[in-house]
């Protein structure tokens, strides 16, 4: 493991990278807790726990053992034509977590792929009954991953400028507000009279890659029930918000009208291995339900609910009912709203939010997502042997949820010392 930042260069390509101007990566050689460490023996907080999947720490020691369990038993087989205990088990599991109209569980790879097919679903759910519905909408600067149809509803363009002229056609509209929230559902009203709209795809409270941008449930729930009644597919996308991140189970929860899908991945199989499973009530799934072969919903990957992920998904289901995880849940809330109070005042923090363990502050300057002043950012937090990545002008902590005060500590320090680097 010597080298590692020099060998990268010669083959790998990196995602979210331009290589002519940052042509060198950071060699991680091991993780542990809410810890990482370099090629050169220093550690990180991982403040965003690694994309917001090793919620229960690095290596967690119970969820290793299941998987190696697992692995002397079972390590892959077709989900076509053949089934297995851990993805049965996890079927049965999860259910009696997710919100309570939620029936039937389709398995795929990560978080992507979670929202494809459940844009599938809803589009495809109405041409099954014979309706002609082809938009979809969404919030504006919503995201949902980069392949394609996830990539036509998400409204960053930084991301999906080069591709939008092959996108579905999608309609936008604001993430509801106190003062827009009358105005908005006047608009949908009118524009469901065409019933044309096949369904609503949303971050339920946050937009992860909106720079934790948030939005109120009540307001939400107003959007859902409208687009319920006008016999819109509503799916929820908390690949990001999903176990435990806003303070309950999923971000849902919150709400009182519940979606017909629901997409999830990332801390589904607790940073472990990759895995994604999109949810639906047994309405939509009777829609696929038919004699005629065309109707199913012919969507496969080869890694398809692999035993492994769904036995380390199943290890982290049992952490997050845990008393101890719940009750770091609340820790950590608590110790963010300590933070804000000290913090929110600051000349150079133009707002803060949080919900959950999920906590943003946005800075007075405007600068680019990807510009210099964001990066003199990441290298001073880096400095400080902490790993928080800011969107932009935001800066926001995810950290895992056995993240210790002690550590949390350090994670405030350096976002504090780093205000001094704002002009």
């Amino acid at each position: 493991m010597k080298n590692l930042s020099k060998r990268d260069q010669k083959h790998i390509w990196h995602p979210l990278t331009q290589h002519k101007l940052h042509p060198k990566m950071l060699g991680i050689v091991k993780a542990k807790g809410a810890l990482l460490y370099d090629e050169n023996g220093r550690e990180y907080i991982d403040g965003i726990s690694s994309w917001y999947t090793s919620v229960y720490g690095h290596c967690n020691a119970y969820i290793l053992d299941r998987v190696y369990r697992q692995m002397q038993q079972l390590d892959q087989v077709v989900f076509s034509g053949f089934t297995h205990e851990p993805a049965v088990l996890l079927s049965e599991e999860l259910i009696q977590l997710l919100p309570y109209n939620q029936e039937k569980l389709f398995f795929s790879d990560n978080g992507s792929t979670a929202t494809e097919i459940g844009i599938k679903m809803a589009l495809q759910y109405h041409f099954n009954r014979g309706e002609k519905r082809s938009i979809l909408l969404a919030f504006e600067d919503g995201f949902h991953g980069d392949t394609f149809g996830a990539m036509s509803v998400s409204g960053l363009s930084v991301y999906n400028g080069p591709f939008e002229d092959f996108f579905i056609e999608v309609e936008r509209i604001p993430v509801p507000t106190e003062d827009n929230i009358e105005t908005l559902l006047a608009q949908l009203k009118e524009r469901l009279k065409q019933k044309n709209i096949a369904g609503f795809i949303y971050e339920p409270l946050v937009q992860g890659a909106a720079a934790m941008q948030m939005h109120n449930a009540q307001g939400l729930c107003r959007i859902l029930r409208l687009l319920k009644l006008n016999g819109v597919i509503t799916i929820a996308d908390e690949v990001m918000t999903g176990f435990g991140k806003t303070g309950t189970f999923f971000a849902s929860d919150q709400l009182t009208v519940k979606p017909d899908i629901i997409c999830l991945s990332k801390a589904l199989t607790a940073g472990m291995v990759p895995m994604a499973i999109t949810s639906c009530t047994q309405r939509v799934y009777d829609a696929f339900y038919s004699d005629e072969i065309a109707k199913g919903l012919f969507h496969g990957h080869t890694y398809t609910a692999n035993p492994l992920a769904c036995t380390a998904a199943l290890a982290g289901l049992e952490l997050l009912q845990s008393a101890e995880m719940q009750a770091n849940i609340r820790r950590i809330s608590k110790s963010h709203s300590v933070f804000d109070k000290k913090i929110k005042n600051h000349p150079k923090v133009a707002r803060t939010r949080q919900c959950g363990i999920i906590y943003a502050l946005d800075l007075v300057v405007e600068m680019e997502r990807y510009g210099n002043l964001r990066d003199r950012l990441f290298d001073h937090f880096m400095d400080h042997g902490v790993f928080l990545r800011p969107l932009g002008n935001t800066i926001y902590i995810l950290a895992p949820y056995i993240t210790s005060d002690e550590q949390l500590g350090r994670i405030y320090s350096a976002i504090e010392s780093a205000l001094e680097l704002v002009g």
